[in-house]
């Protein structure tokens, strides 16, 4: 034994001393490293259980920063410090943000009542659409409580008669001589609604997403819906005002117009879905199929498709200028070019409606741009990991929501795996015949798709618990089509269309769009087309993360190779991490239990739509089971447990524990008694000391979801939502029953 731990000293220390040797040599990748380290100190920030005060973020940059300069000469001391001066820079960053956007948050449902503000952004819907109101009025909160923004949901309207308003934002009948008008809400326009409003949702499920803390960072403190359509606080002003952002809304629905009259269905909803945005007309079965057949990415304007009509518009400009000899001659048309490319990039986003992932694409491909204009590589790891380390530093919170994750995931794979292939490539085009390209180019979608899959894969387990079986062989046929086809026309028609020659792109386009959609379709209608995965825990994608950015960094293959053993441990975190067995809502009206096969059973089929929906697929679970008589649907199917229900409880056993689930407070008497484990919808006022684990109406309400983990030997696990949250700025303290639900004085 002492010979083969020799043994192992020896290999450790030769690959510790190898290692250290392969990084040194590596130096030029080192700054690489700083949105990795940027992303740990927010990370660090949002895991604290406590809000820190502001001024901790201020001394440990500055302690930090210090000694790193006091001992910048000792390089083993000085790369420790460096490393921990740039965590603190992203901890700070992400305190002084929290504290920068902070806004009064609802602390209870309000409504119905009235509430008028400007119009700040509008979505896309069907039937329905987000509208996010900010410079606030609303009729039963003082100025000093009315957050700063709220978000609702609003009938989507087509004509809207206008009567006499009855004082609170509702609309009576018409009027003599009332007008009717057709229209839309705008952003910019000032509009007036009756709401219900409440204050933005917790998680569900302790680890799940948590919608407060992505509207707190929006500054939304309310989220709800209208009881009717949206009007104008002014009837008597017309279009959308003279703000810019009113403008760009007018003319980005006057496009999506001006195509719809080419073609109304299905192709020309995608077509002013990717020119404008706007997804409302496309048909719901054709959404659905996209997102089945993993061709969702092309609905959503992202870096793919801005990075089309950035190429597009560069290397036209570049082809023009280069035909007129003396300008090609004597100026440089590579970087005008790139200027075009940058400007028309731009008015594409502003189009597109600037959403957030619209505008880190914009950055990203500025900054490719950008790089053509000083004479540097326009792709790089360097170029990735700056716009990264920028993005960190203006919006630290979008370190946590999928679309950062996901599109950086993609680029840097993407270009780390074209850095070793770029020769090769290079090769094979020089060698290549014309007939050979198309097939070089045919090779470079099908690896481009089959990494950005890979790299993005984990997170799109982590938020959306799905994967397309056949993303790859869609993207294969849809992706060059795209680019090839749908983008180049596309450009053309909004090129033309303020000259009235749309159509000479438009038609052409649909014609390509016609095609992605029968692809989408037929891959999506396809055995086992889509796969479900269970949650993956933080822990597991925090080392699947780690160990991606150490393989796509590092230079050296033996080097980068050592960052799979990373990632395969996340994969281990993730298989064998412990499910919850018992789910209870906040509300206690909604409770699953797992059975021996692994699936949820659920409570009710009418309460908590929304939880029981992210249980079922943080679980990979399609079908909903329930307990005997919760279903009223005759074909419901009944879930394996062994649960036994009448109308004051129900009861199972489970793991060797005796399970009492409680309905009415009659059943207390009993139940406490002889469970091992109560959990009661309802307060416990009496004494239940029988149980080892009891969770009540009271429990709930303190602390939000419960997770509960059984063990035969030691009996039960609790986590909560509270637990998983902690006191932040976006987590509201409990409020009693009383204060949950208000009504306006002025409703009965």
């Amino acid at each position: 034994m002492e010979r083969i731990a020799q043994k192992v000293r020896q290999f450790s220390t030769i690959t510790v001393r190898w290692a250290v040797r392969s990084i040194g040599d590596d130096r030029d990748r080192w700054p690489l490293f700083i949105p990795v380290l940027m992303a740990i100190g927010i990370g660090l920030y949002f895991v604290l259980p406590a809000e820190p005060p502001l001024w901790s973020g201020a001394i440990s940059l500055g302690v930090a920063g210090s000694a790193t300069w006091a001992l910048r000469r000792h390089d083993a001391f000085y790369l420790g410090l460096l490393t921990a001066t740039i965590i603190s820079v992203g901890f700070g960053a992400a305190l002084l943000r929290t504290n920068l956007v902070q806004e009064p948050i609802l602390v209870a449902e309000i409504g119905p009542t009235s509430v008028t503000g400007r119009i700040a952004w509008i979505g896309a819907g069907d039937g329905r659409q987000r509208i996010v109101l900010e410079q606030l009025t609303i009729a039963d909160l003082a100025p000093a409580d009315t957050p700063a923004r709220v978000r609702i949901s609003a009938p989507v309207p087509t004509v809207l008669t206008l009567g006499t308003v009855d004082g609170v934002g509702g609309v009576t009948e018409p009027a003599s001589g009332a007008t009717t008008i057709d229209y839309r809400p705008l952003p910019g326009d000032w509009v007036t609604a009756r709401v219900v409003i409440r204050p933005p949702s917790a998680p569900v499920i302790p680890g799940a997403w948590d919608f407060a803390r992505q509207a707190y960072f929006q500054k939304i403190g309310g989220v709800g819906f209208s009881l009717g359509y949206v009007r104008r606080a002014d009837p008597s002003a017309g279009g959308a005002g003279s703000s810019f952002s009113g403008w760009l809304a007018g003319a980005r629905n006057a496009i999506a117009g001006r195509v719809l009259a080419v073609d109304a269905g299905a192709a020309g909803g995608l077509a002013a879905a990717l020119l404008t945005g706007d997804r409302s007309a496309i048909p719901k079965p054709t959404i659905d199929a996209m997102r089945g057949s993993g061709l969702a990415h092309l609905l959503a304007i992202s870096g793919l498709h801005i990075g089309l009509v950035a190429g597009i518009l560069f290397f036209t400009a570049r082809g023009l200028l280069a035909l007129i000899e003396p300008v090609a001659l004597r100026y440089p048309i590579k970087k005008w070019a790139a200027m075009c490319a940058i400007i028309g990039a731009l008015v594409y986003v502003l189009l597109a409606g600037a959403s957030i992932p619209t505008q880190r694409a914009f950055l990203m491909t500025g900054l490719i741009m950008a790089a053509v204009l000083v004479d540097r590589s326009s792709l790089s790891v360097r170029l990735i990991a700056w716009a990264a380390a920028i993005l960190l530093l203006i919006a630290p919170e979008s370190l946590l929501g999928p679309s950062f994750q996901m599109s950086f995931a993609a680029a840097t794979a993407l270009i780390a795996v074209y850095e070793v292939l770029r020769r090769h490539f290079s090769r094979w085009d020089g060698e290549g015949s014309l007939a050979r390209r198309p097939m070089i180019y045919i090779a470079g979608i099908g690896i481009t798709t089959l990494v950005a899959g890979l790299a993005t894969g984990p997170f799109a387990l982590m938020h959306f618990g799905r994967f397309a079986d056949f993303g790859l062989i869609a993207n294969l046929l849809a992706v060059p089509l795209t680019a090839l086809w749908v983008m180049p026309f596309g450009v053309i028609s909004l090129v033309l269309m303020p000259f009235g020659g749309e159509v000479i792109g438009l038609v052409p386009m649909v014609w390509g769009l016609e095609g992605v959609a029968y692809i989408a379709e037929t891959i999506s209608n396809l055995p086992g087309a889509i796969s479900l995965a269970p949650a993956m825990p933080t822990a597991a994608l925090v080392a699947v993360a780690l160990g991606g950015c150490w393989l796509c960094i590092w230079r050296q293959t033996g080097l980068r190779l050592l960052g799979i053993g990373a990632i395969m441990a996340g994969g281990i975190i993730w298989s064998t991490a412990e499910r919850p067995d018992i789910l209870i809502n906040s509300d206690g009206k909604l409770i699953a239990l797992r059975d021996e096969a692994g699936a949820l059973s659920l409570s009710d089929d009418r309460e908590s739509r929304f939880a029981a929906e992210m249980w079922l697929r943080r679980n990979a679970q399609k079908t909903a089971l329930y307990w005997p008589g919760a279903s009223k649907s005759k074909h419901a199917n009944i879930g394996s447990t062994n649960m036994r229900c009448d109308a004051l409880a129900c009861s199972a056993e489970y793991k060797g524990n005796k399970i009492a689930f409680i309905r009415q407070p009659d059943a207390l008497t009993e139940d406490c008694g002889v469970a091992d484990i109560v959990v009661a919808s309802v307060p416990i006022f009496q004494p239940c000391d029988g149980p080892s684990t009891v969770i009540d109406r009271f429990d709930l309400w303190r602390s939000g979801a419960h997770a509960v983990y059984l063990n035969s030997e030691s009996g039960a696990r609790i986590e909560t939502v509270a637990q998983i949250r902690g006191a932040r700025p976006w987590v509201l303290p409990p409020i009693s029953a009383a204060k949950r639900k208000s009504k306006p004085a002025d409703q009965p």
